[in-house]
């Protein structure tokens, strides 16, 4: 890196990063050695060793010499200070070059590798979780449930991969939203209804929210109706989120979506907020894109099957979702909730540390 720096006339390795480094670090098959080139540059100014800054010291000899605390040829500096400053950089280095060479990269299969050295992105966790559920859930000749949302479309994809490669055979996929069919139709999968397959081996889908007891609230993607309905017959209902998802209680970190009709949506409205069990929500019609839970639109959101959604918002957590549920079902006007409580078999985390499993 320092050779690269003398080059291109920069005053610092780090200067040299845009033009030589960018390429490398945007290719899998190189970004660990980047990583380590970074660590070094880095280590190497915060220390003001004179093994980085220098820029006589290019041969190893000069190196070596400077690490047993003696004077390179045209360096100043070779005294106890200079020795200890530089080994305790290139203990520094030495961790960072090898938590890069021990982070994995993504081989063609697409297969979850962990990212060390960067934080990996918030598509990256859920393509991890995603393609960890099917791998772990989906068998040949069974009967399996689509989840909806940006999570779940990672877990239709890996369904269509298996199936084209010819790990997965005689698989019937139910999809839980239009857009879920769509996808799953471009990918080659087989799919059916409820009509047909009511008895489902196992679902995978998203959350918006997980509490300590996995409950759920779903139905940001405005498809929460039919998810649940289809998710209710499955044997198993794996969910899949980031660690960004987990929450200590309901209701404040996301609003609770709720399908409605939308004959008297206004007067349905106000009577949810007189629900004991919601107590302090406001109810806010979704306008716009079903699919997006922030107004884009002055008109209705409107679900696949016809209907409003209203997005419940708390200032604090819900005591008691399952009474929340309850209440909100016996509503008149109310088609179904975004409340899923005593529903996750098991419930897949993607973080910065890894995959976890939480089950009840």
């Amino acid at each position: 890196l320092a050779q690269a720096a003398r080059q291109t006339g920069a005053a610092h390795p780090f200067c040299c990063f845009h033009p030589l480094l960018l390429p490398m670090a945007q290719r899998t098959e190189t970004r660990g050695a980047v990583l380590a080139a970074l660590g070094l540059a880095g280590v190497g100014f915060l220390g003001r060793s004179a093994a980085f800054s220098a820029p006589t010291l290019s041969r190893s000899t000069d190196v070596q010499q400077h690490l047993r605390g003696q004077a390179a040829p045209g360096v100043a500096g070779g005294e106890a200070s200079g020795a200890a400053t530089t080994t305790v950089t290139l203990a520094a280095v030495a961790a960072i070059t090898a938590a890069a060479a021990r982070a994995p990269a993504r081989n063609s299969g697409g297969r979850r590798a962990t990212l060390v050295g960067r934080r990996a992105t918030q598509d990256e966790l859920k393509k991890q979780v995603g393609y960890k559920a099917v791998d772990d859930y989906v068998k040949s000749g069974t009967v399996i449930g689509l989840g909806t949302g940006s999570t779940a479309a990672f877990a239709v994809d890996r369904v269509g991969e298996k199936l084209k490669s010819g790990e997965l055979k005689d698989i019937i996929a139910i999809p839980t939203s239009i857009r879920t069919k769509e996808q799953a139709e471009a990918l080659g999968i087989p799919l059916a209804t409820l009509d047909t397959h009511s008895d489902l081996d196992v679902a995978i889908d998203g959350a918006d929210e997980v509490d300590p007891a996995l409950n759920l609230v779903k139905g940001g993607g405005g498809a929460l109706f039919r998810e649940k309905i289809v998710e209710m017959c499955a044997k198993k209902f794996i969910v899949i989120v980031d660690e960004s998802k987990i929450c200590d209680g309901l209701g404040p970190g996301f609003p609770v979506p709720v399908e409605i009709v939308p004959f008297c949506h206004e007067h349905t409205m106000r009577e949810i907020a007189k629900l004991p069990a919601l107590a302090g929500c406001k109810p806010v019609l979704r306008l716009g894109d079903v699919a997006n839970n922030k107004p884009d639109g002055d008109k209705p959101a409107v679900t696949d099957n016809g209907n409003y959604i209203v997005d419940l918002e708390f200032t604090e957590a819900i005591k008691d979702p399952v009474a929340a549920g309850e209440q909100l079902k016996a509503t008149v006007g109310v088609v179904d909730h975004g409340l899923f409580t005593g529903m996750t078999t098991a419930c897949i985390i993607a973080g910065k540390d890894g995959i976890s499993v939480m089950e009840p």
